[in-house]
């Protein structure tokens, strides 16, 4: 997908470009510059450093990575916080901006990225965190680039106290496990009541009867590939605006349009489903074309539900929630 969290240390990325939390003077510090200087090797990485010799806050320079697994090292020198009057937010925009131009520049097909400014510089993370996708996603929109956002732990990419809770007490009141599936007398009783798919009476539009065998066929024969294409058409929007909101990989919808019996993975799925802002019943139909469904036995299916019931179809709010729930997040 462009744009993946992924919990690792960011030393052991295997991309074309990793980003240095760095200090004006480019000099070897703690935390995440130490351990990428480390990695490196801390005498020719400073060496190289020493060449360029300084670096100004929210501007962005490179180096070789020696012996790290990548091609460059971007250093970029993130703002101190001191309470937000001092444009730190500019500032460290700035950062995530002139890191993605440098990458582009040296030709890079994929970059990683620490969260800038949240560690000793104190920057807030959940403020942090949203400068960092939102950067991302304005560059991701005009760039085919894979940018991997590296966060240690929970507490790095969170969500806030009372959507994790509202999310927990949602999935506590919906999910079917596997005793109850068991239990016929659960499914008669409990399950019309859940009201994950709510229909009023007066709504219900009754199928017509004389309804032509030959159109009935011809729908039940559409390919996944052909009924995302018909979203895509019904909803006004064109195809890179679909795979881009979608955090989707060029390369892979390009071969969804072309190969009308591939079938992807769920989580691709359901994230056209997001982009398209389909509602549970829509993605119920693009998910059956696949020969997938939305359970209530899986916190991944009740997450996506809980999303769409809200009507927020921020792709990246929601991976934020599946992270916090450790579920795989949307997007290929």
């Amino acid at each position: 997908m462009p744009l993946e969290i992924v919990r690792n240390d960011i030393t052991k990325m295997k991309t074309d470009a990793i980003v240095n939390a760095a200090n004006s003077s480019l000099k070897m510090g703690g935390g995440v510059c130490g351990a990428i200087f480390h990695a490196a090797g801390p005498q020719a990485l400073q060496e190289a450093c020493d060449r360029i010799g300084h670096c100004t806050v929210g501007e962005a320079v490179y180096t070789k990575a020696f012996s790290l697994d990548a091609d460059f090292i971007i250093h970029t020198v993130g703002p101190v916080w001191e309470g937000g009057a001092n444009n730190e937010e500019s500032l460290l925009r700035n950062c995530y901006r002139n890191s993605l131009e440098l990458a582009h520049q040296l030709e890079c097909g994929s970059i990683s990225f620490p969260l800038i400014s949240t560690g000793i510089f104190g920057y807030p993370k959940e403020a942090a965190l949203r400068i960092a996708i939102s950067e991302i996603e304005v560059f991701l929109i005009d760039h085919e680039i894979y940018v991997y956002l590296i966060v240690f732990d929970k507490q790095s990419f969170g969500i806030s106290e009372k959507l994790y809770q509202s999310l927990a007490a949602f999935i506590d009141e919906n999910e079917v496990t596997a005793l109850e599936k068991k239990d016929s007398r659960y499914r008669k009783v409990r399950e019309p009541n859940l009201d994950l798919y709510p229909q009023l009476e007066e709504n219900r539009v009754e199928a017509p009867i004389d309804i032509e065998l030959e159109d009935f066929f011809e729908d039940m024969d559409e390919s996944f590939s052909e009924r995302l294409l018909r979203f895509i058409d019904e909803k006004g929007m064109t195809d890179t605006q679909t795979y881009k909101k979608a955090n989707i990989d060029r390369k892979l919808f390009s071969k969804i349009r072309n190969s009308p019996g591939y079938t992807p993975m769920k989580k691709t799925i359901v994230a056209f489903a997001i982009a398209l802002e389909l509602d549970l019943h829509e993605t119920d139909e693009l998910l059956e074309k696949a020969g997938y469904k939305l359970s209530r036995s899986h916190k991944f299916d009740l997450i996506i539900i809980y999303f769409i019931k809200r009507k927020n179809y921020k792709i990246h709010e929601i991976n934020k929630a599946l992270f916090a729930f450790d579920q795989m997040l949307l997007g290929a």
